[in-house]
């Protein structure tokens, strides 16, 4: 994608499997809302070949949009529609849409299906969001950070809810997030973005082996307590016990995280710009 002289994507290349959860992630102004919108057939590419679903998405048609599943950040709505009508109405546009009970059930909307959308809370608010997207049983979802405001009970909900689809629905999931630790637990592959490049693609612990972040390693000795960072935290804790025994008291290791491997990359990529 090139806006004048300036290349906002450059050579971006990856694919998305049937029924995975695909996590997009990047720093601010690393492309992802643009490829994202280029995907969904929104924002039409300066060059490249783009597949979704068999179609090119700068020609897809109104057969082929119905395929899709779209979650944006926010959307302006009717708030004095009801759950439930709203969910029927929207669903009477697709071939094969979502009974709207069963889909108010299935993102845990039951009790509030006959209340106006502007009487929800964010949570549900959000839930309904989702609803909107997989009512017409969309093969594709594009999630666009869908847990923005959430509370940690909400969000944890919503995990299960999204995990569901892709388990046991075998809809693909396509999830741009700035929660890493949302990417680590719900995305089967993470795709890193950064200076309209993928710099990463692997799963949580491919990116982890290949970046090796370092491990963090906390004990008490002597009635003091300490902390160091190591590559090989199994070879370190061997030497500290070799060294001072049962004197170490109050070990915890802390595995080099989504977070770490996140950061490592993105400093290496700017590195290299």
């Amino acid at each position: 994608m090139r806006y004048g002289t300036h290349d906002v994507l450059r050579g971006v290349t990856f694919q998305a499997r049937r029924g995975e959860v695909l996590a997009l992630l990047g720093p601010n102004g690393a492309g992802k809302t643009t490829t994202i919108e280029i995907l969904e057939g929104f924002r039409t590419r300066s060059a490249g070949r783009v597949d979704v679903l068999g179609d090119d998405p700068a020609h897809g048609g109104e057969a082929w949009r119905a395929r899709l599943g779209i979650v944006l950040q926010s959307w302006r709505d009717h708030g004095k529609w009801r759950v439930r009508e709203l969910l029927a109405h929207l669903g009477s546009y697709y071939p094969d849409p979502w009974d709207a009970s069963e889909l108010i059930a299935t993102v845990g909307l039951t009790e509030h299906a006959d209340r106006q959308v502007r009487r929800l809370s964010g949570g549900q608010r959000r839930r309904l969001d989702v609803a909107i997207g997989m009512v017409g049983r969309p093969e594709l979802l594009f999630l666009d950070e869908p847990t923005t405001g959430f509370d940690p009970e909400a969000r944890r909900e919503f995990h299960d809810i999204v995990l569901g689809l892709s388990r046991t629905g075998g809809t693909t999931v396509l999830l741009t997030t700035h929660d890493l630790a949302e990417a680590e637990k719900l995305a089967d592959r993470i795709v890193v973005l950064d200076g309209g490049r993928i710099v990463a693609d692997g799963t949580a612990a491919e990116l982890a082996d290949r970046i090796a972040g370092e491990d963090e390693v906390a004990w008490t000795l002597d009635g003091r307590r300490h902390v160091a960072s190591t590559r090989d935290a199994t070879r370190f804790v061997r030497a500290l016990f070799a060294e001072h025994g049962d004197a170490v008291a109050g070990l915890a290791v802390r595995p080099s995280s989504l977070e770490d491997t996140y950061l490592a990359l993105v400093r290496q990529a700017e590195g290299r710009a």
